[in-house]
């Protein structure tokens, strides 16, 4: 099943087959999470997102009019969940106070020095274009996409994307570099 294409895999769990159902999962999963997670939303707020998504594929599949665009459908429905779920929990983050100890924390300098890099990387981040945030996010959460799915998600054509990612890659690397100088 990992050598079809999206629109074969939809066919395919038209008809109830599990496999295809499995490798639409497998793969797409870290992009709904990782589309969860960039809203904001907390672990268990990004899961409920993630499992709506998957809810609604199975209760709409027959609906979809393009399937080659299964990515980029995902992507909207779990984008359009979590800014519900963003807005009816606000932004709170609640303390878990059921959750395990943290087994060893780190020294206060080791804490400082991690937040000021975290910091930077994502001054850093804020300040590129939507392209290359939405090419980068979906490249670090979603790794087992091939570029055809983060292509297909993000509406580009397949053979601009390595060299838009590269570019993209460049010009944080620098923004990075130029908060470090500052």
């Amino acid at each position: 099943m990992r050598d079809l294409t999206n629109a074969e895999l939809v066919a395919h769990a038209k008809l109830h087959s599990d496999p295809a159902w499995q490798e639409i999962v497998r793969r797409h999963l870290p992009l709904l999470w990782s589309t969860a997670r960039s809203a904001g939303l907390r672990e268990a707020d990004a899961a409920d997102v993630c499992q709506f998504t998957w809810l609604t594929l199975a209760e709409n599949l027959h609906r979809i009019r393009t399937p080659a665009k299964l990515s980029g459908w995902l992507i909207t429905t779990a984008r359009h969940e979590a800014l519900r779920v963003r807005k009816v929990r606000g932004r709170e983050l609640p303390v878990d106070l059921w959750g395990p100890p943290e087994p060893d924390f780190p020294s206060p300098e080791e804490l400082v020095l991690a937040d000021e890099r975290a910091r930077r990387l994502w001054r850093a981040f804020a300040g590129l274009t939507d392209q290359c945030r939405d090419i980068l996010r979906l490249v670090a959460y979603a790794p087992d996409l091939t570029y055809q799915d983060v292509a297909e998600a993000l509406g580009m054509p397949v053979n601009n994307l390595g060299s838009t990612r590269s570019r993209c890659l460049a010009v944080l690397r620098r923004r990075v570099e130029a908060e470090a100088r500052v």
